[in-house]
């Protein structure tokens, strides 16, 4: 039944097809090509996240019951992959840092023991990274990888959600001893991508 449905709505343009599945295609709005008919989530295809879904789902809401249209904002929208150890990031990757800025990007990082790895003998790396328009000084993108690397990228992602510059992140006193504190006191360029360079990374 299922797939006869998927099939019809097909047939009337309102889904779109990829090599693997069906989706929605839907507008700003998350309007199909017919008025009466909605889609959020992963049926859309956009940001395949229980999060977006459930921002999405509030935007059309709001929408079409409480008489504000919403757009979903894409932008700094953090994921984490929770594996041994997490890894999280948010905001833009180098590529699209550079692809996107006027001037060059500076890459700021971060590679250390935590303490309490060193306290009981555990060579396990945490590994962070800062991603900087060098014209304006606005972190464009961060990543981590290491123990609370989920709960730590969620902080950074309102700072980025506001705007944070690099100054502002160098000014905020760090919490120690912590791990997050790192994202604070990274004071030296690892790299700098000229504007139009391709990057050694996409992440």
């Amino acid at each position: 039944m299922a797939l006869l449905v998927s099939i019809a709505l097909f047939c009337r343009g309102i889904i779109g097809h990829s090599i693997l599945y069906l989706f929605y295609q839907v507008d700003e709005y998350s309007r199909t090509n017919i008025p009466s008919i909605w889609a959020v989530g992963d049926v859309t295809n956009r940001i395949n996240l229980t999060p977006v879904a459930l921002m999405e789902g509030s935007c059309f809401s709001k929408t079409v019951f409480g008489g504000q249209p919403s757009k979903p904002d894409y932008r700094d929208v953090p994921c984490a992959v929770f594996c041994i150890p997490p890894l999280s990031v948010v905001g833009l990757t180098e590529e699209q840092a550079v692809e996107g800025a006027k001037g060059d990007v500076v890459i700021f990082t971060s590679s250390f023991n935590p303490m309490k790895n060193t306290i009981s003998g555990r060579q396990e790396k945490t590994i962070m990274k800062l991603i900087v328009d060098a014209e304006t000084d606005k972190v464009l993108g961060a990543s981590m990888c290491g123990p609370d690397a989920a709960e730590i990228m969620q902080g950074i992602a309102i700072a980025m959600k506001c705007g944070a510059t690099k100054a502002q992140f160098d000014s905020t006193v760090g919490i120690h001893p912590s791990a997050a504190e790192e994202f604070v006191t990274m004071r030296t360029e690892t790299r700098r991508i000229a504007a139009g360079s391709k990057p050694k990374t996409n992440l």
